[in-house]
């Protein structure tokens, strides 16, 4: 697919680059250390537009002709947003919580150009099976997952054996929903 502008990913998640790949884009790479805290007092969704927001702020003096993408990804249990878990013992409470559950997983998006910004979200509902501590123990083992919001990716082995359902976009929950960033990405760059 040829847009009519440059593509800039504002990311260093492989899953955000392969899914941008698998959309037919061309698209470089440049990433910036930005601070991902948020004010207390936001919703949820709001929390995961102003991180895709605030991250873009810090390409803005850069920018030339490009179409400027960022996005972040929350995993909310009820009114407790997940981040990445520090460490293995957190990773398992995470987990353990989620078992047996559902929980939401949110992903702004921000397209920042020159003339100015687009800033979206999608939300995903994921139901998890009950999961026994063997397999928490053993996915956070092998797949050492934190770098991912709420202690797992979908994609991976929990993913295959503990969900049972989702409604909504699966790649949101991989980490970018691809159909509503297409759509903005037409009416940008057409």
């Amino acid at each position: 697919m040829n847009l009519s502008r440059p593509i800039l990913l504002a990311s260093n998640s492989p899953r955000r680059k392969e899914l941008l790949a698998s959309l037919g884009l061309s698209f470089d790479v440049r990433v910036k250390e930005v601070n991902e805290d948020f004010p207390e007092h936001m919703r949820r969704e709001e929390v995961a537009e102003y991180l895709a927001s605030h991250k873009a702020e810090a390409y803005a003096a850069d920018l030339q002709d490009e179409v400027l993408i960022t996005a972040d990804t929350i995993v909310c249990l009820r009114e407790r947003i997940l981040n990445k878990p520090a460490d293995a013992a957190e990773a398992f409470e995470m987990l353990r919580s989620l078992s047996g559950t559902s929980h939401e997983v949110i992903t702004g998006v921000c397209l920042l150009t020159q003339e100015g910004k687009t800033v979206f979200h999608d939300v995903t509902k994921v139901y998890f099976k009950e999961l026994t501590d063997e397999e928490i123990n053993y996915y956070i083992l092998h797949y050492k997952p934190f770098d991912k919001a709420g202690a797992y990716g979908i994609q991976e082995w929990i993913g295959m054996i503990g969900i049972e359902k989702i409604e909504g976009s699966y790649f949101n929950v991989v980490g970018l929903p691809v159909q509503k960033l297409y759509t903005h990405l037409l009416a940008l760059c057409s």
